[in-house]
């Protein structure tokens, strides 16, 4: 056998050998390659998007399990046999792999006793990070997300505290966007889980170093600046797209174009009025009081028998009385109080312009601009300040007016048959005319085959067998006089014919009256060769 094999060798050219070498091996390399490829198809991932700290504990425990895997996308992606992955997958729950970045609360789980109070400081800034970290991660276009907080210095000294203070770093998914409430969402979430947080110090930045959200201002006045921008555009926008839409139904759409400023008011604040009146005056309060006082002497003497006897030496008592009146009234001018609560955003002033466009008219290639008129004019000016609420007493401003716009300057003229809105009908042909009163082609017919029918009919009654001749001949090839022998009569007969009865008509007469025929049909061309197809027609028929 292996001399067999021998001389079959040596009986190959240099060339078949070679050729043999190279398709063994290229049929060699395609059974390694598609049994690898079959081998590698086989794995599926187990997990996707690991971080390098999740990554190696999740390696470890498989190499320890003696699973094989594959690493993809720099070691983010960790796939293992097909048949396996939902056992390895229980399996790593069990062991809390993969821990989803960095620590949490769990790093507190296992007491250790003897840690420092500066360490146990430490880690509860890096459970709250994590925890903070894994939160944001939730957002749906939110690929991965790192979280640095610095927590407040207390002190005793007040220029010496310090502001809590947090930077978020994320990574948006490939191929996602972040919406613009997510930020706002995200500053929130962080100021609240952290004490002594707000939003304002919280910064939001992407991979590529660009700050989401917007900075905090040290100047006020740039923020009252930018609100009361914001807050006027959108007025000014509201009120025109009302406009838009009143005049759009009545106008036409791209038919005209509005134009709102407002200006508004965005200081606000209480005030207070009060006003009397002069001429009016009503009494308050009334009050009246009245005095009476009296006094009263005993009788005088010596205190005894003599002063107590009848006779006596005593004298008779004397008294006084006192009477006063007095009425209290108090009158008080009339007096208003108004207090006024100014609220921000008040407009003061509307200015509004109405531009409408002209129309067009056509006749034929030529254009007709047509301003509206001024009937027209006045309803839009009324319809737009109702729409506005324009108040004239305030020092609003509604200007109308009407100017050609470039696109219906530059308006091309009408192709379609059909004569457009406002615009001549063409002039219709003879042939047009027919072809669209189908009566009136019939008729004309009719009358043109009546004519000529009696024409012909009269002409041949009219002519001699003589003339007939003459005539076929002269409406076939008829021979030049050149060809005409000079020996020939005038009217000869050809032989076999009988002799022709004599004329009714000369032949100057049939000759005129074939001329007419001939010039009629020569002025209505489309006529007569409508008449002569109608006769083909039947000659067919």
């Amino acid at each position: 056998m292996p001399s067999q094999v021998t001389r079959l060798l040596r009986a190959l050219t240099v060339q078949q050998r070679w050729t043999i070498g190279i398709v063994t091996i290229l049929m060699l390399a395609g059974m390694y390659g598609f049994l690898r490829w079959q081998r590698e198809s086989n794995f599926r991932p187990l997990f996707t998007d690991l971080a390098a700290e999740d990554a190696a504990p999740v390696l470890q425990k498989l190499k320890e399990d003696g699973v094989d895997y594959r690493l993809a996308n720099n070691g983010a992606t960790i796939s293992v046999p097909e048949d396996r992955v939902a056992e390895l997958r229980l399996e790593m729950a069990g062991a809390g792999l993969p821990k989803s970045g960095r620590l949490g609360f769990e790093i507190f789980d296992k007491a250790n006793f003897g840690i420092t109070e500066f360490a146990e400081h430490v880690n509860y800034r890096r459970a709250l990070e994590g925890e903070l970290e894994r939160s944001v991660m939730s957002v749906a276009e939110i690929e991965q997300a790192r979280v640095h907080i610095s927590l407040p210095e207390e002190s005793v000294f007040l220029e010496n505290r310090q502001p809590a203070k947090a930077s978020v770093l994320i990574k948006i998914r490939r191929g996602a966007s972040l919406p613009e409430s997510a930020v706002p969402a995200i500053t929130n979430l962080v100021a609240s889980a952290v004490e002594g947080l707000t939003p304002e110090n919280v910064s939001v930045l992407d991979m590529r170093g660009n700050l989401l959200n917007r900075p905090k201002r040290s100047d006020p006045a740039g923020d009252s600046s930018n609100a009361s921008l914001e807050y006027r555009q959108k007025v000014e926008h509201d009120l025109a797209a009302k406009l838009d839409s009143t005049l759009e139904p009545v106008v036409g759409a791209g038919r005209f174009r509005t134009a709102v400023s407002a200006d508004c008011e965005m200081k606000s604040g209480e005030q207070s009025e009060e006003t009397f009146d002069p001429d009016h005056s009503v009494m308050v309060s009334s009050q009246k009081t009245e005095d009476i006082s009296s006094q009263n002497r005993a009788t005088e003497g010596i205190p005894g028998t003599a002063s107590n006897l009848p006779e006596g030496s005593a004298r008779p008592a004397s008294g006084s009385t006192t009477s006063r009146k007095t009425e209290n009234v108090n009158y008080q001018t009339t007096h208003t109080v108004k207090h006024t609560v100014l609220p921000q955003g008040a407009i003061e002033r509307l200015s509004v312009s109405v531009l409408l466009d002209y129309d067009v008219q056509w006749q034929g290639a030529k254009r007709i601009l047509n301003p509206p008129s001024a009937d027209r004019l006045k309803v839009i000016h009324d319809l737009v300040a109702a729409a506005a609420g324009l108040n004239m007493e305030r020092g609003d401003q509604l200007i109308v007016e009407s100017l050609p716009f470039e696109s219906t300057l530059n308006l091309e003229a009408p192709v379609s048959d059909t004569p457009g809105a406002g615009a001549p009908a063409a002039k219709l042909t003879l042939l047009e005319q027919l072809k669209k009163d189908p009566k009136m082609m019939v008729g004309v017919a009719g009358l043109v085959v009546v004519v000529l029918g009696g024409a012909f009919f009269a002409i041949s009654k009219m002519k001699s067998p003589k003339a007939k001749v003459t005539e076929v001949r002269t409406r076939g090839q008829l021979p030049t006089p050149a060809e005409q022998s000079p020996s020939a009569p005038e009217h000869a007969v050809p032989q076999g014919l009988p002799s022709p009865a004599p004329a009714a008509l000369g032949p100057g007469r049939v000759e005129a009256l074939t001329a007419q025929v001939r010039a009629a049909a020569q002025k209505n061309t489309e006529i007569s060769a409508g008449v002569l197809r109608g006769w083909l027609k039947e000659e067919k028929a």
